[in-house]
């Protein structure tokens, strides 16, 4: 479905009936990201997944596509459904993202789960990676598509999942130029978010990977210790709803029912 807001369309979708579900994907990534979960979702819940600024079938917002602005496209889409109390499920910019939401709409938050994810801010280094990936971007988008997400994996699974990797390589190479260096400037200068997860009321889970590349496994461990955030620890790279499929759907459905 499409939702015209600021100009352009915002994608997204809506399945079941129950208790609202939000699911928000990942930097290249788009709404389908989530199909293979929806049927098992929404036979208690009503789920919802966004198209966010600049992905899949969303437009663009400008040059800079921060957390805040791509949280209002968010809030957009749930104020036209008449949604007021959901349960959010980020992956990786998807829950930078879902604590942006948090941040400004406290109360419209049932439970919040990041998934390989943080509320950390990026560190210097990490801004200096931002920058050489937009000029790598600028330089040829495809090749830097190609090689980010194949990275993502860990590496056995790069082999185990070579024809997956190859689908959503093709599906990545339609996010629009303007889309991609968006979001890496966004994400580059987004907020540290971390007394709001550490200290919101509501029910919290971290879904974390050891061979994770994108993120300091042992650092968010150690952050999170004396938290009421619970843990779910996978073996595998930064993919957990493709490299730990069935364990990841488990460990939500416990976390949303429970």
């Amino acid at each position: 479905m499409i939702l015209e807001h600021k100009g352009i369309n915002i994608f997204y979708t809506d399945e079941g009936l129950g208790n609202t579900i939000i699911l928000l994907h990942g930097f290249l990534e788009n709404a389908s990201m989530w199909n293979p979960f929806i049927a098992k979702l929404s036979q208690k819940n009503r789920v919802v997944t966004i198209d966010l600024l600049g992905h899949g079938k969303t437009g663009c917002l400008g040059y800079v596509h921060t957390m805040e602005l791509m949280a209002e496209t968010v809030k957009a889409v749930l104020h036209h459904l008449k949604i007021n109390k959901s349960t959010f499920i980020g992956h990786s910019m998807g829950g930078y993202v879902a604590l942006a939401f948090a941040e400004k709409n406290p109360e419209a938050i049932n439970s919040l789960c990041l998934m390989n994810s943080t509320p950390n801010a990026d560190t210097k280094e990490k801004q200096e990676n931002r920058d050489r990936a937009i000029l790598a971007v600028k330089k040829n988008h495809k090749t830097f598509i190609r090689m980010a997400i194949g990275n993502l994996f860990s590496p056995e699974n790069r082999t185990i999942f070579s024809e997956k990797i190859k689908i959503i390589i093709k599906d990545a190479q339609l996010t629009p130029l303007q889309g991609i260096i968006a979001a890496l400037e966004g994400m580059k200068i987004r907020k540290d978010r971390q007394m709001i997860f550490h200290s919101a009321p509501y029910k919290k889970m971290l879904i974390v990977s050891k061979k994770d590349p994108v993120l300091n496994y042992k650092q968010l461990i150690s952050q999170l210790k004396n938290t009421n955030i619970k843990i779910v620890e996978f073996p595998d790279g930064h993919m957990s709803h493709i490299e730990n499929e069935l364990l990841f759907l488990q460990n939500i459905v416990h976390f949303i029912e429970n």
